[in-house]
């Protein structure tokens, strides 16, 4: 199974595909999203590359599922908008080609556990254990491993996953109160 992360954000979004051969995880290709080409001050510019660069990435590595990034809430609410949006126009990228991938999401905590172990890994961390388990010659950038690490993620978490949805009917939540930036 192919699996395409991303990593979104404003001015890098990173990506990462890897192949899964049952516990087997194969590095395909690594990279960033970046909308330095668009003015500071022109968002609808730069959400526009963002869907584009997503769209290119899935037309050519053709991933049968996707796992993005959630959001998490900043101290700032404008960064944290501004992000959501980023994140968006990725999700609307994933989803309008004509063999859009299955979108799943986690968290940062939720894929720093998956990689490292602990959910307070510093991007160092990250980076090495990426390169460790995907056997890569040298360490890719904060943004494409962050995007590899939620493939990675993905892989260990979506066959659990699947499993439990076949064994009990889960549904999505369609409210949540949200108190001091936790869901509950």
């Amino acid at each position: 199974m192919r699996i395409l992360g991303i990593d979104p954000g404003l001015q890098t979004t990173g990506f990462g595909v890897i192949d899964t051969d049952g516990p087997r995880l194969h590095y395909v290709a690594s990279g960033t999203i970046k909308t330095r080409e668009a003015a500071l001050g022109d968002l609808p510019g730069r959400l526009k590359l963002i869907f584009d660069g997503v769209r290119e990435v899935v037309g050519t590595y053709q991933p049968e599922q996707a796992s993005v990034e959630i959001v998490f809430v900043n101290v700032n609410p404008q960064s944290t908008l501004l992000l959501g949006q980023a994140r968006g126009a990725a999700i609307a990228g994933l989803l309008s080609t004509t063999a859009s991938p299955a979108v799943s999401e986690y968290t940062a905590l939720q894929m720093k556990k998956a990689v490292v172990g602990h959910g307070h890994a510093a991007k160092a961390q990250i980076r090495h254990m990426v390169m460790r388990l995907l056997d890569l010659p040298r360490e890719p950038h904060n943004d494409a491993a962050d995007a590899l690490g939620l493939a990675i993620c993905h892989a260990h978490a979506g066959h659990a996953m699947a499993q439990m949805a076949k064994a009990t009917s889960l549904t999505r939540r369609t409210h949540a109160q949200i108190k001091g930036g936790r869901v509950y």
